[in-house]
């Protein structure tokens, strides 16, 4: 069974507003990145909220996730992936963590993101590794040994032998960390 760990706990400060929140095509960026997910045939999905997350119920409306919130996301990413992990289904064996403010990746990149069947799995798009990294259940272990803004990044570059690298000819997924960025995707959606 597979999984996705959906960050959406962060305080989107450099936004100045909730950046999951805001219109694209007609439909908030998290709903786009939810629909991805679930197109490529993710079997559990798990959106991880924080102290700073809005109301997201009419976002996920009928979809098929589950909400966990972490109280301590203000402590950083690790956290909220810990928390995700702890919610996913035991039958879960590979969990993709999945930025909820790039809604840019589509199902067809997490359809290929599974098939090496490595411990780690990373997508390199024009040479740059980016999102989302799928982790299998051996490595889990290790999330759970993160601390602070550290993402599953850190855990990656532990032993680069243990990591299948996927090559993307296209620019990397931007990320909504700005209101320029956010700015330069409604404008080029969609893709």
């Amino acid at each position: 069974m597979t999984g996705a760990i959906v960050l959406a706990a962060g305080r989107s400060s450099r936004m100045g507003r909730s950046k999951l929140m805001l219109p694209l095509g007609g439909r908030p960026v998290l709903a786009w990145t939810l629909e991805h997910v679930l197109e490529a045939g993710i079997d559990d999905v798990v959106v991880v909220t924080g102290p700073d997350t809005p109301d997201l119920v009419a976002v996920i409306g009928e979809a098929r996730v589950r909400l966990a919130h972490n109280a301590r996301a203000r402590e950083g990413m690790a956290t909220s992936i810990q928390v995700g992990l702890l919610a996913l289904s035991p039958a879960v064996e590979a969990c993709f963590v999945v930025l909820g403010d790039q809604p840019s990746i589509s199902a067809e990149t997490y359809r290929r993101l599974l098939e090496p069947q490595a411990v780690m799995v990373v997508p390199v798009y024009r040479g740059q590794p980016g999102n989302p990294v799928l982790f299998r259940r051996p490595v889990f272990g290790e999330l759970f040994g993160l601390t602070g803004d550290v993402g599953g990044k850190a855990v990656v570059a532990r032993e680069p032998g243990r990591v299948a690298r996927v090559a993307f000819d296209q620019d990397p997924p931007p990320d909504l960390d700005t209101p320029a960025a956010y700015r330069a995707l409604a404008a080029a959606w969609p893709f």
